[in-house]
């Protein structure tokens, strides 16, 4: 097929050997609250690997396909150094210099060798072992939040009594930030978060929070304690390497991923029972669902909604597109989850899905998730215990499609969740 745009089809179509390949934009606006944009399913089956126009710089590309983005996440060629995270969504806002400043490499805008060191020096802190060890202390910050959720008179918002609240005190005794300043750093999480924040706001959210870190690693430095932060600042003196800018930054992403993540899936889990059909009761009643009801969450309405930014290294090819060296390429997760090539009926939410755990939605390859079983321990500590404790749960309006969800976030979930706790 051409690189060069031909004269426009006599009827639109995306078909490979009849489409226009003008680069357009990413596709964001949802037909619901769970649905994704239809032209992301068209271009999945018709147009794999679209030409994508971004809001500043050259054009791109697009990768919707399960098996061509699982692929390209594990691709080396693909690189995920890169200032800004989402300048296939905004115009970047901060230069280069600017972002190198507030924000050096992490473990989400790096490659090895140096994500290799990085990775290595957190991964011990969400051993297997260290997360069974915490999760008496998740049941009990869990059960502590849905008395609050029972005493409340009336509708009460899930989101900020229970949803919110439980993921954020769990990392922040796992980080070492005191859950005294959650008003300020959730207020910081919203802002950077924000994709439609002034150049002036979002470089005031990325000083403050970076400053704030740094004051945090400096008395953890004269105090160190049995958390995060204190473990890599024993490793610091062992690695002259790692900078405390450095360690800021690793700080920050764990916050941020640590609880806004955790907390919309949460929130989308009960939504998708509550809603018509109800299936909170079947699987209340079938208790051994509930690990299913956390992946097909995961898969069905993934969370990192504009998916994740790659740059090439070198020239590749994806699904027979040719990509060439600094070209950018958006791989859609959401998209990819959706794929009927690799899941049945992908736009059901089917609890029992017996391969919903083969999405993709904590990544694949050097970058997966670093915390994911923290996440589904948590999820699935909140899930079992309101299932037990709350059978009569419901949704405080007549009109699911009502409930207002993140659309101008990087992160999706609902925005509120209005649940009457009683009958």
């Amino acid at each position: 097929m051409s690189g060069h745009p031909a004269d426009p089809p006599a009827a639109p179509s995306l078909h490979p050997a009849h489409t226009v390949r003008i680069p357009r934009p990413l596709p964001v606006e949802r037909p619901s609250q769970l649905d994704l944009p239809e032209e992301l399913r068209q271009l999945r089956s018709e147009l794999p690997v679209a030409p994508l126009a971004f809001p500043d710089g050259p054009p791109g590309w697009l990768v919707t396909g399960y098996d061509h983005v699982r692929a390209a996440l594990a691709d080396p060629r693909l690189s995920s150094r890169r200032p800004h995270l989402n300048s296939h969504v905004r115009a970047s806002l901060i230069t280069s210099a600017e972002m190198a400043v507030l924000r050096p490499s992490d473990l989400l805008t790096s490659d090895p060798p140096e994500h290799t060191r990085l990775r290595r020096l957190v991964a011990g802190q969400f051993t297997t072992r260290r997360i069974h060890k915490l999760a008496p202390r998740i049941q009990t910050i869990v059960d502590n939040h849905l008395d609050t959720l029972a005493a409340a008179p009336g509708p009460v918002d899930l989101m900020a009594v229970v949803a919110l609240p439980v993921p954020c005190l769990v990392i922040s005794e796992l980080l070492g930030v005191p859950f005294a300043d959650r008003d300020q750093y959730q207020r910081l999480t919203t802002e950077l978060l924000s994709l439609d924040r002034t150049r002036d706001q979002l470089l005031a959210s990325k000083a403050e929070l970076k400053n704030y870190l740094l004051h945090l690693i400096a008395a953890r430095r004269e105090q160190p304690s049995d958390d995060l932060l204190s473990g890599l600042l024993h490793a610091q003196a062992g690695d002259p390497k790692l900078t405390d800018d450095e360690i800021a930054a690793l700080a920050q992403l764990i916050l941020i991923a640590g609880h806004e993540t955790t907390a919309n899936v949460l929130g989308l889990a009960v939504l998708l029972l509550l809603r018509p059909p109800r299936l909170w009761e079947i699987v209340r009643r079938r208790p051994g669902l509930v690990d299913g009801v956390i992946e097909e969450t995961l898969r069905y309405a993934t969370v990192l909604q504009f998916g994740l930014l790659r740059v090439a290294r070198e020239p590749l090819t994806i699904a027979g597109q040719p990509i060439q060296t600094g070209e950018r390429v958006v791989l859609h997760l959401p998209a990819a989850n959706r794929d009927p090539n690799r899941f049945t009926d992908p736009d059901c939410f089917v609890p029992d899905r017996p391969d919903a755990a083969k999405h993709l939605s904590f990544g694949h390859g050097p970058h997966h998730c670093i915390g994911d079983q923290l996440a589904r321990t948590e999820l699935h500590t909140l899930l079992t215990t309101m299932l037990r404790c709350f059978p009569a749960l419901r949704l405080a309006t007549a009109d699911p499609g009502q409930i207002p969800t993140h659309t101008h976030r990087v992160v999706h979930g609902p925005a509120q969740l209005f649940v009457h706790v009683t009958a």
